[in-house]
């Protein structure tokens, strides 16, 4: 037989293989009908369809596994009375699967709520009022397909997207608002968290006899620190009801009430109310999965707000979750969720649970939701030595090493693909578009993800990565909670613990592998765009490790890495902004390279000698100043990065690809695709937002110069030996505060200062010192001082734990001012002095010898000249001798000049020390003395005293640095120097 006949023969036989492959799917394809108007005692064909999917399931379950299914489901709404379950015995398999399909896409609608027929009389005031059915429970109130908002304090603004609830008061449930109210039994309190990391539901039980509101809750944040003290709103209050599309159901008397806006027409008015918290449920096992259903072209509407059962800590992220959604899947494999739309339902869309393999969510609209929208969260049994609350830490000499989950009981190899999700935490404070717990290789592609209260993306731990996030488009995220971003991640897995910069650093340091135990699949972020005007727009937070971040525009936040390992970013574009380090880790082996940024790097506690990561190096700034690169080029960072203009082809239109040329391929930046952001579906796609692209600042370009004449450099500030730090922007994430919290942090505690003696330790964050707040440096040295020789009492943050410390005996500061030198009797002038005084500047005016002659002048002294900044005298005592005080007194000179704003450092050398303050061989810091808030007369007199019968410590030389104390740059008026010693 030649060629061409063997062909014709393969041919002819391949056409009548087809012919019988598809003869036999016909054969073996039964197809089932649903309809409005159906009868559940019809055989479900298409003449006789049944009038409901469970009686659909249970026709179809008789086929299940035999042969494929498709249950067509005509144009309604389906009002649920329970859940439809699905259980093993209900599983097709992947040749012939079980689908229930909607006619038309969004045409069926699935309800876990009930139509009320109600008669609507006058009430007063605008509100109408409707008997309801004895016994009748109301969630949520929907008027015409829209959800109301129940009666509230204070009334909803949507004109405040980014106000916490888009109305809060202080008074929500403060006693005199509550005086108003008959009976708030019923109501809730919802609060943000304390530090805003999400929010606090509390169902109110009543008021006491003393008319305080009582409650219960407070279950939903993982982080237990307390409400905010601001950020509160009550609801389910018939007193607050004042407002168009607010409404109150009192169940005891049967009766709705409801205030219409203007356009609503209650007489013709649809009312629907909610019951169900699950409308579907698929109930498997690893054991025995439900295999192979689909959903196809559904809406699903009127799921119940699940807030007060949010109640399960995650692997000590900052979250609790409920297990459920509008569709919960636990225990399965392939099961699809397809083009279908979750309208406004009151907790999570979508919860993948515990053990399932190939879950798909595509194609789909979620929106408006109470909770999260899409949900993969797995059982913690599966984890290797799993803790839940954030203090609580592992022996780690004794956590089980090897690599990986535990069991199989969690969602793998799930996917999120071309969905339009936005309208996320309604409700909840604590949700996110995608969340991800306990979980392997899920897949978001292809997203658009917007209008979030908290992150867009969510990985609550490490374990098990392998997840890969591409093409998406995440934005307007954060909204209303704090110190997050538009992806945010944690991995606080078995190595990390709390006081991870010492316990975790040792046992990483001693077994390298130790971070990707949990984390032992590399997480990828990918040619996705990202902007978050509240956060970060990349934030991989406490201990993410193992992570690929790639081909990305970031917009806005720019990205933050902080501690944990075997981070690599490389070749992503950061708009405005660019990269945040925060506390690494030592030998992180981090990478970040040929990247595009418009920003030095923002390091806090970062880089350090030995917390610097692998190569930092490579990029490019686009910047008009030369050296912004060089910030931290002491720690090798960034010796072969360039600065330059990338070339942007057209960022006001939103393509930062480089133009041919650009200096950016010399780092090797690669471009990458502009247009490939979102949702691809066309129907989706045409209602998606996009963000708004922000106007290039380029730094260096068109910078006002600054007025010298408001300008003073801030001088090194100390206390008790301490080096003293305010928090500034994102430092406050770092130490786990939010802004209103404030703090100083001790940068550095020499073993051997006051401080260290007191107990303190670097990276302390002081919140108070004798109950005063502590927002500033200046708080914390006018507290300090106004405490006198009296026991301090420190209010401390360390590891993001607060604790508190007494110190009894401690160096103190006293001031005094008086119009005469005789009139000082606490710091009485002394005879003069025979210590020889330098300077580390030429002064001015009288020589430095009238520092020691016991006088004071109405004159400048030996003064620094305008602008000198950290000018400083040095007093030699002649031999190290024993100091209990150090004094010096000023004169106010053109009523400017008596503030006294110095540093005091001390050194025993038997030479001159010279004048590098910083070497701590050579010098001791002992404290900062700040005399601004202190009153003024002609004289002032500041003096840093031992306890009586103590001593400062044994040294030969004193130095006052001082600094600027006006606006002018003018220095201090200094007209004597004092040192007493024990003899």
């Amino acid at each position: 037989m030649n060629i061409q006949k063997k062909l014709n023969v393969m041919k002819l036989a391949a056409t009548t293989l087809l012919i019988i492959l598809s003869t036999a799917q016909t054969i073996l394809a039964v197809d089932l009908f649903v309809s409005v108007s159906g009868n559940d005692t019809h055989p479900g064909t298409k003449d006789l369809p049944v009038a409901t999917l469970q009686q659909a399931k249970t026709l179809a379950s008789s086929y299940a596994g035999n042969e494929a299914v498709t249950v067509h489901v005509s144009d309604g709404i389906y009002y649920l009375p329970e859940p439809l379950v699905f259980t093993p015995e209900d599983s097709g398999t992947k040749d012939m699967p079980i689908v229930y399909r909607a006619e038309h896409e969004g045409g069926a609608v699935l309800s876990g709520g009930t139509k009320l027929d109600l008669q609507w009389q006058p009430f007063r005031d605008g509100i109408f009022q409707a008997m309801t059915p004895a016994g009748l429970a109301i969630d949520q109130l929907f008027i015409n397909g829209s959800s109301q908002r129940m009666a509230r304090y204070p009334n909803y603004d949507a004109n405040k997207p980014t106000d916490a609830y888009q109305g809060f008061a202080a008074d929500a449930f403060s006693k005199e608002r509550a005086a108003r109210w008959k009976n708030p039994a019923g109501g809730f309190i919802h609060a943000m968290h304390r530090s805003r990391w999400g929010g606090y539901h509390y169902r109110i039980t009543g008021k006491d006899a003393d008319g305080e509101i009582s409650y219960e809750g407070g279950w939903q944040n993982n982080r237990q620190m307390g409400m905010h003290k601001e950020f509160r709103m009550v609801e389910n209050i018939f007193e607050e009801l004042d407002a168009a599309g607010e409404w109150f159901h009192d169940a005891e008397a049967n009766t709705l009430y409801y205030k219409p806006d203007s356009n609503t027409d209650l007489n013709t008015a649809t009312v629907e109310v909610v019951r169900l918290r699950h409308l579907v449920e698929f109930q498997g096992t690893l054991d025995a999965p439900v295999k192979s259903i689909a959903f196809q072209g559904f809406v699903f509407r009127h799921a119940a707000r699940t807030f007060m059962d949010t109640k399960e800590p995650m692997l000590r992220s900052d979250w609790a979750i409920y297990r459920g959604g509008a569709v919960m899947i636990t225990g399965s494999e392939d099961i699809h969720i397809l083009d279908s739309e979750f309208d406004q339902v009151g907790g999570n869309a979508v919860f993948v649970n515990q053990y399932n393999r190939g879950t798909l969510v595509k194609g789909c609209h979620i929106h408006d939701c109470g909770a999260s929208g899409v949900c993969f969260v797995g059982d913690p049994a599966a984890v290797r030595d799993p803790l839940f609350e954030y203090g609580q830490k592992n022996d780690l000499t004794k956590i089980d090493r090897t690599p990986g989950p535990k069991t199989e009981n969690y969602p793998a190899n799930g996917t999120v693909e071309d969905c339009l999700i936005h309208g996320i935490g309604r409700v909840e404070r604590q949700p996110a578009g995608v969340q991800i717990e306990m979980a392997m290789a899920i897949t978001v592609r292809d997203c658009s993800i917007y209008d979030c209260a908290r992150a867009g993306i969510n990985v609550g731990d490490g374990a098990w990565g392998g997840h890969l996030i591409e093409r998406c488009d995440v934005f307007d995220t954060v909204l209303e909670t704090h110190d997050h971003g538009s992806f945010n991640s944690w991995g606080r897995d078995r190595y990390w613990r709390r006081d991870h910069l010492e316990a975790s650093q040792k046992a990483v340091d001693a077994d390298p592998k130790l971070p990707f135990l949990d984390a032992f699949n590399t997480t990828v972020i990918r040619n996705s765009r990202w902007r978050c005007d509240h956060g970060w727009d990349i934030d991989l937070d406490d201990g993410s490790s193992n992570y690929d971040i790639y081909d990305n525009l970031m917009l806005q936040g720019g990205l933050k890495l902080r501690e944990g390992f075997g981070r690599r970013v490389w070749n992503n574009i950061t708009v405005n902004n660019g990269f945040h380090p925060h506390v690494w880790f030592n030998h992180s082996q981090d990478m970040v390279y040929s990247n595009i940024f418009m920003a030095a790097h923002r390091g806090v506690r970062t880089p350090t000698a030995t917390a610097r990561g692998k190569r930092i190096d490579n990029n490019l700034f686009f910047s008009a100043d030369p050296k912004i690169k060089d910030k931290f080029v002491q720690f090798g960072w960034d010796v072969h990065s360039i600065v330059a203009d990338p070339l942007f082809i057209d960022p006001a239109g939103g393509d930062f690809r480089v133009a041919s040329g650009s200096p950016a391929f010399k780092i090797g930046f690669e471009n990458f695709p502009m247009d490939q952001f979102g949702v691809k579906k066309p129907s989706l796609k045409a209602i998606a937002e996009t963000p708004v692209i922000p106007k290039l600042e380029i730094p260096g370009q068109n910078a006002q110069p600054s007025d010298a004449a408001e300008t003073t450099m801030a001088m090194e500030a100390y206390w008790l030996g301490a080096t003293l730090h305010a928090l500034q922007g994102e430092e406050f994430s770092a130490y786990g505060v939010s802004k209103q919290d404030g703090g100083v942090a001790l940068l550095d505690v020499p073993e051997y200062s006051y401080a260290g003696y007191a107990g303190f330790q670097k990276n302390d964050l002081v919140l108070a010192i004798n109950q005063t707040k502590i927002a500033s440096v200046e708080d914390l040295i006018t507290a300090y001082t106004k405490a006198g020789n009296a026991p301090l009492r420190v209010r401390v943050v360390r590891d993001q734990q607060t604790i508190d410390l007494q110190i009894d005996n401690h160096p103190y500061v006293v001031i005094e001012s008086a119009s005469t030198a005789a009139g000082f009797s606490a710091l009485r002038l002394p005879n003069a002095a025979t210590g020889k005084v330098t300077a580390n500047q030429a002064t001015q005016n009288e020589p430095l010898k009238v520092l020691t002659d016991g006088q004071l002048n109405r004159d400048y002294g030996p003064v620094f000249q305008n602008g000198v900044q950290n000018g400083a005298y040095k007093l030699d005592l002649g031999a190290v001798q024993s100091v209990s005080a150090i004094t010096s007194w000023s004169f106010n000179q053109n009523q400017k000049r008596g503030v006294q704003k110095l540093t005091l450092f001390v050194s025993n050398a038997n030479t001159d020390p010279g004048w590098k303050l910083s070497d701590r061989s050579r010098f001791t810091p002992l404290g900062s003395i700040d005399t601004r808030s202190a009153a003024t007369e002609e004289f002032t007199a500041a003096s840093l005293r031992a306890q009586d019968g103590k001593s400062l410590g044994n040294f030969r030389w004193i130095v006052w640095e001082v600094s600027p104390v006006s606006k002018s740059r003018e220095n201090t008026a200094f007209q004597e120097l004092n040192v007493e010693v024990q003899q």
